[in-house]
């Protein structure tokens, strides 16, 4: 059994800085890549960034380019997603969530079914 925990999530002001973990328990978690995603109320959970199993290859919604930056510590078997520039639209609980397959050519995968664990979530405030 896969468990994933974030932390890192409060209130800031827009244009403050976040950043969130994500720990993953398990000893296979540099065999997976990893996503993160959020979800404001009243709307469906959106996909903001994924990193491969080696850290290598990152992908971002369009709306989190340049802001959003995404990483990873296989040593330490964490995810981090650190937000800069945060406007009050990226309110949200952000979830982490496990690639679902493993091996072979990684792509990212930007629908929720293409996760197969997920994180309880931390919520993100921005305030104008």
């Amino acid at each position: 059994q896969v468990q994933l925990v974030e932390s890192g999530g409060g209130l800031v002001q827009a244009g403050g800085s976040l950043r969130l973990s994500c720990a993953a328990s398990g000893r296979t978690f540099s065999s997976y890549a990893m996503g993160w995603f959020r979800q404001a109320p009243g709307k469906e959970r959106e996909f903001v960034a994924a990193i491969s199993w080696t850290g290598i290859t990152t992908y971002y919604a369009d709306s989190m380019k340049g802001r959003f930056s995404i990483s990873r510590d296989n040593a330490k078997n964490t995810v981090y997603l650190q937000m800069n520039s945060l406007k009050p639209e990226d309110t949200a609980v952000y979830y982490c969530a496990r690639d679902g397959v493993v091996g072979g050519s990684w792509y990212p995968k930007t629908g929720v079914a293409g996760y197969d664990y997920w994180g309880q979530g931390t919520q993100v405030t921005v305030s104008s």
